[in-house]
């Protein structure tokens, strides 16, 4: 068992009428925000491509489709938790302490092994003894409390040790001893990490990262598909081919580079401004069409007695289809990526782009699928074309 934390270095920005977002962020005012307007776009995107070039400083990551520094930083500015899976030494440890770095926020990691239990990873209550020779209880946190938190092989832990993340995972709070503690904070400050009084605005700063290693199967616990669901993405990280394979044993094997060559906290980027960068994607318009589409993404995908889908595969091989939770993850992710890309709303063909890690483990196969060669990656696809993309 191995546990480590690290310390590397609400969204409110409002106005009237209009979201603005000029240096430095916005003070908060008690009225909503309304709408977008161009300049909080550009803002939203410069940060995002600031981050991932630091992130890439540590990470070569592939263009396009297979781009998972992008897809990780589109899942974590929805609020959302990820799955990482890929084979051993790709990186997945180094990929999650840059994205620390570069976010200037708490890194934890906890290696997962059988043995692990739950207070390893939210800490425990033990007593001390004070001055007078009496004794108090001192809650002992554990690396839970982080604002990234790197789940190491997370499929080898017990169930019991699993369910640990679930309440932290789905309310970003936990109860230990009766007590409940909210994990996530603005650590810079230099609060009590596990003050059950703190951190009462830092929704949507904790993110659990997990990795599964597909390879090794024996001693291992599927997460359940309840636990599967809580994940905003799974994100599968290719192979190298041979110029990237190339490029990271050169990167890696070369003389110590020096500290500008390794990923840094984003130059100007505060705790409040995350929180602000978080809030925008709920404020890009959706058109009607674009949720007709994801909803009928996930519908065609989840077959149910007495409402067949009308893909004929998905009527063979799906045992059980996505949760209103895909629907939702399909939409946020394609307002992130709509900011990204300079857009005031979304469309279908940006649901269409993030279909594969939305859903790719919310869609549960029968045995059949195994025995046919079929996976979700390819059933999400034949979907997204019966829809016509």
């Amino acid at each position: 068992m191995n546990t480590e934390a690290t310390n590397d270095e609400n969204p409110a920005a409002v106005a009237d009428e209009a979201v603005m977002a000029p240096e430095p962020v916005p003070e908060p005012v008690s009225e909503p925000m309304q709408r977008l307007d161009a300049a909080s776009i550009e803002h939203f995107a410069a940060r995002f491509h600031a981050i991932a070039a630091e992130v890439r400083k540590d990470i070569l990551s592939p263009e396009g489709e297979d781009d998972f520094v992008g897809e990780l930083l589109t899942a974590l500015f929805a609020k959302g938790h990820v799955l990482l899976e890929s084979r051993p030494g790709l990186g997945k440890t180094t990929l999650v302490r840059s994205l620390g770095s570069a976010l200037g926020l708490q890194f934890g990691r906890v290696q997962f092994t059988p043995d692990l239990m739950p207070a390893d990873i939210t800490g425990t209550t033990i007593l001390r003894t004070d001055e007078r020779g009496g004794l108090y209880p001192e809650f002992q946190s554990g690396p839970i409390f982080a604002n990234i938190l790197l789940a190491d092989e997370i499929n080898r832990a017990s169930p019991k040790t699993q369910a640990a993340l679930l309440e932290a995972m789905a309310e970003r709070q936990m109860t230990v001893a009766g007590t409940t503690y909210k994990p996530g904070q603005d650590y810079t400050k230099g609060n009590d990490v596990a003050a059950p009084d703190t951190g009462t605005d830092a929704s949507g700063m904790f993110h659990v990262l997990a990795t599964q290693n597909p390879i090794e199967q024996e001693g291992t616990y599927p997460l359940p598909e309840a636990q599967l669901d809580r994940f905003f993405y799974k994100l599968v990280i290719p192979s190298p081919d041979d110029d990237l394979l190339a490029g990271i044993v050169t990167h890696t094997t070369g003389i110590q580079r020096e500290r500008s060559e390794t990923a840094q906290q984003v130059e100007g980027l505060t705790f409040e401004e995350l929180q602000y960068l978080q809030s925008l994607p709920l404020l890009v318009e959706t058109p009607e069409s674009a949720l007709n589409f994801a909803v009928a993404l996930c519908q065609t995908l989840n077959p149910v007695n007495g409402r067949p889908s009308g893909l004929s595969t998905a009527n063979e091989y799906v045992m059980y289809g996505p949760s209103p939770r895909g629907a939702q993850a399909l939409v946020l992710a394609a307002k992130v990526r709509a900011l990204v890309e300079g857009l005031p709303n979304i469309n279908t063909d940006l649901i269409a782009r993030v279909a594969g890690p939305a859903l790719r483990h919310r869609v549960i196969l029968n045995h059949r699928a195994a025995i046919d060669g079929m996976d979700s990656d390819r059933l999400i696809a034949d979907a997204v074309s019966h829809l016509g993309h």
